[in-house]
């Protein structure tokens, strides 16, 4: 394992700026899927362009006072004592507190050099709050920004922005929080009925225009049918641009025709070959979970309800084979029942046996649906899914993923989890279900050669947790490790994968990798041949950059560092998109 030191530059200009927020204006809300299912029925959406504000009332009406003065009886009377993962002064400190928007501003590469089959644009989504919460507030709460670096030519110009989400909008008019939000603030019947009565008075009295979704669009970023969208499971898409300067702009809702009239998941999985896209949502009702598709042009194709997900369940991600869709039950989902027990709506179920779901993946309905018990498996995200034939013929799935150890703790106590890399064998004829473990070291936000979803991998990137992480508080990623997930094939005795690893350096701290194919078009290209980049950020001098490192390297090498003009805030998932993708966009 080999450190690197994280920056060179000897600037404190940022660092005494986001210790607290530099916001003087209130709150901001959010929450997943679940708060929609307050109303029963299909909502149709209209497109928006970002600089067309919504028409509701201005902050200053006295009923707008009226609204947040009830907003302040709920925080001051209803809600219990602020726990330390909800208490925004807390969770939203040092580098996870929110930075101002930043127009495209050109980079210095200050080690190295940007490979040329790097020309594209790297772009990475995650919550940074509007305003300063005033009440409850959890780190999946925030407002959706993206950080994009276009890189031409060796040359890189970096931008921030917010995703100009309906609920962005009517707050940004507002000046303050208007959504509430399911993490942090409904913790008790009380305050929850409370925030839910208050929103839908806003809603009756025109404060809040409801048509348009109330998501944040903070969690990832994927290409659907040739166009770029800003995600979250909480709403349906938002198009983005990026423009020729490196520039990000929001051009609206789209809900592919009326065809997507409810959430879905910000993890669709995208075949390489066919280009096609495999998604669901979940919802607090039957149907508890979806499953659809888009064809290679973007367009959705018909729903799947899935009748036999007989729980909630907070299914993040899925996973996909050449014939299969792969979903996981998981222990976490929303009951009314927790509230009433002065819990979150969404919380753990610890008696409940988490099972993975597996279905052909241009299914039609549910009949072909099998579903595998599989004790203590809750995953957030997969890392990719295959067949394979044993030597009966029977069809076996296989399943890799980050297994979440200590899945109570996930609201909580963040920093008590351990993901730990698992991999799950799924006999389809007999049902057997064999598992194995791959790591265990604390991994999460895995990625792969993006060829390869759907089909037996090699190379699994992670991003190692760090050894000591701030009670409450999202764990910060303090490098990244490689692992060879076939070594087991050759002697199961092994029980650690992991062939490379680099650790950021002192007291910095980075997020999600991501790999880039070192040429895509070439079928002789090894699977590791390629990139691996990060935004990294050094909390003692308060200065963020852009790491390419080697993905062939057993240091993981970096070959290029650039200075960022300005911190990133630690955040959830990216993706690259080619140059020459971005010019038939």
């Amino acid at each position: 394992m080999e450190t690197v030191s994280c920056c060179s530059i000897n600037s404190h200009s940022s660092f005494h700026r986001y210790t607290n927020f530099h916001y003087h204006t209130k709150t901001i809300k959010s929450r997943p899927s679940f708060i929609v299912s307050v109303f029963k029925t299909p909502i149709a959406r209209r497109s928006r362009k970002e600089e067309n504000p919504p028409n509701v009332e201005s902050g200053n009406t006295l009923l707008e006072k009226v609204f947040k003065k009830l907003d302040k009886v709920i925080v001051d009377f209803l809600d219990p004592p602020l726990h330390l993962s909800i208490d925004a002064n807390y969770i939203l400190s040092d580098n996870f507190a929110p930075v101002s928007e930043l127009s495209p501003t050109e980079c210095d590469v200050i080690q190295g050099s940007i490979p040329a089959c790097l020309n594209g644009v790297y772009i990475r989504n995650g919550p940074n709050p509007q305003f300063h919460p005033n009440g409850p507030h959890h780190y999946f709460d925030g407002d959706g920004m993206v950080h994009s670096i276009r890189i031409s030519n060796g040359r890189a110009t970096f931008c921030s922005r917010y995703v100009k989400t309906n609920k962005y909008l009517i707050e940004r008019q507002h000046r303050s929080h208007v959504v509430p939000n399911v993490i942090g603030g409904t913790r008790g019947i009380g305050p929850f009925m409370a925030r839910a009565a208050v929103f839908a008075a806003r809603v009756i009295f025109g404060q809040y225009d409801i048509i348009n979704g109330i998501g944040v669009a903070n969690t990832n970023v994927s290409v659907l049918g040739g166009k770029v969208y800003a995600l979250c499971e909480s709403d349906i898409p938002y198009a983005v641009k990026v423009k020729d300067d490196g520039d990000v702009i929001t051009l609206g809702h789209d809900d592919f025709g009326g065809k997507l009239s409810k959430n879905m998941t910000a993890h669709p999985k995208i075949d390489h070959k066919t280009k096609e896209a495999f998604a669901f949502r979940y919802w607090a009702t039957k149907p508890y979970l979806t499953y659809f598709r888009f064809d290679s042009n973007g367009n959705k194709q018909p729903d799947v309800p899935i009748f036999s997900m007989e729980h909630p369940s907070l299914t993040h991600d899925l996973a996909i084979t050449q014939k299969y869709a792969i979903v996981c039950e998981t222990q976490i989902g929303a009951s009314p029942m927790n509230l009433i027990h002065g819990g979150r709506l969404v919380g753990v179920d610890s008696t409940k046996v988490p099972r993975v779901g597996v279905l052909p993946r241009y299914a039609n309905d549910e009949s072909d649906m099998k579903w595998f018990e599989v004790p203590g498996f809750n995953i957030f995200h997969a890392v990719n899914a295959w067949d394979e034939t044993e030597e009966d013929g029977s069809e076996v799935v296989v399943l890799v993923a980050p297994n979440i150890l200590s899945v109570e703790h996930f609201f909580d106590r963040a920093d008590l989890i351990h993901g730990s890399m698992e991999k799950v064998r799924i006999n389809l004829r007999t049902g057997v279900v064999s598992r194995k473990t791959l790591s265990s070291n604390n991994l999460e936000f895995p990625v792969i050669n993006p060829a390869f979803i759907g089909k037996k991998n090699k190379y699994v990137y992670a991003a190692t947790s760090e050894q000591s992480p701030a009670k409450c508080r999202m764990m910060r990623v303090s490098g990244v490790a490689k692992l060879d997930i076939a070594a087991t094939e050759e002697n199961n005795e092994i029980d650690e994968c992991t062939i490379a690893s680099r650790i950021y350096g002192n007291n910095c701290f980075g997020g999600e990798p991501f790999f880039i194919a070192r040429d895509p078009e070439d079928p002789n290209l090894e699977e590791d041949d390629g990139y691996v980049v990060c935004y990294v950020h050094d909390e003692s001098l308060g200065v963020s950059k852009f790491l390419v490192m080697d993905a062939r390297s057993p240091t993981l090498e970096v070959v290029a560092e650039v200075k960022l003009p300005q911190r990133v805030p630690y955040g959830l998932h990216g993706i690259f998109i080619r140059e020459k993708d971005l010019n038939e966009m």
